[in-house]
């Protein structure tokens, strides 16, 4: 699964590189960098950074030229933690969002410093398991991603499940592939404002694709 995929955003990037997209060249090294360290973080490479926006096998080959803007669509901030990554559920969480019918906009591979750790936890601060949030987060590599459509904020969270996956219903993310409240898997924005805070932090403005698919008229009236 890994390697299609991978061999999917290698045409995406090289497709890209060919074209006269305004942000061609952006597009390339991350696309790139994301196909080439994809293998290497899921063997627990000690790489520390590895960066791309991939988009999915299944909707590589219908994808129209993408644009670095902002969108009218709702979005929401999805973020596969450490526990995730070195289980090997990446491509199993995603297809989920994917198949759901959302529209994946950015994604990173990451380890998160603890600065930015701090900041995404910012809410919880002075509390007492926030030092344990922030130093479990910096523990290694993540996957940040951003989802667009309807209701997606909302709905994501339906997907994710509680925050103890033992209270989870058999069906969500956290309730099929997670027991601990401490290693529960992924972290999905509460709601739209926080999505928009959340990305803000983590993306860059440049780093969010704005594009159509054509399976949008297949899942939308």
């Amino acid at each position: 699964m890994l390697g299609a995929v991978r061999q999917a955003t290698r045409r995406v990037a090289q497709q890209a590189c060919r074209g006269r997209l305004s942000s061609s060249a952006a597009f390339c090294t991350a696309g790139k960098a994301y196909a080439g360290g994809a293998a290497s973080l899921l063997d627990n490479s000690k790489a520390s950074t590895v960066a791309g926006t991939l988009f999915a096998a299944s909707i590589a080959a219908s994808i129209s030229p993408v644009v670095w803007a902002a969108s009218a669509e709702e979005r929401s901030f999805i973020m596969i933690k450490p526990d995730g990554v070195n289980r090997g559920l990446v491509m199993d969480i995603l297809k989920r969002f994917e198949q759901k019918g959302y529209k994946l906009v950015a994604m990173k591979v990451l380890v998160p410093s603890k600065e930015l750790a701090q900041k995404h936890y910012a809410e919880h601060d002075g509390k007492p398991f926030f030092t344990k949030l922030v130093d479990f987060l910096s523990s290694g590599a993540v996957v940040a991603t951003v989802w667009e459509g309807k209701e997606v904020v909302k709905f994501g969270r339906t997907m994710i499940g509680a925050t103890n996956p033992l209270a989870s219903s058999p069906g969500t993310i956290r309730g099929d592939y997670g027991i601990d409240v401490g290693r529960n898997i992924i972290h999905g924005s509460d709601g739209v404002e926080s999505a928009q805070k959340e990305i803000s932090l983590w993306f860059k403005s440049e780093e969010l694709a704005d594009y159509n698919v054509m399976t949008k008229a297949a899942i939308y009236e």
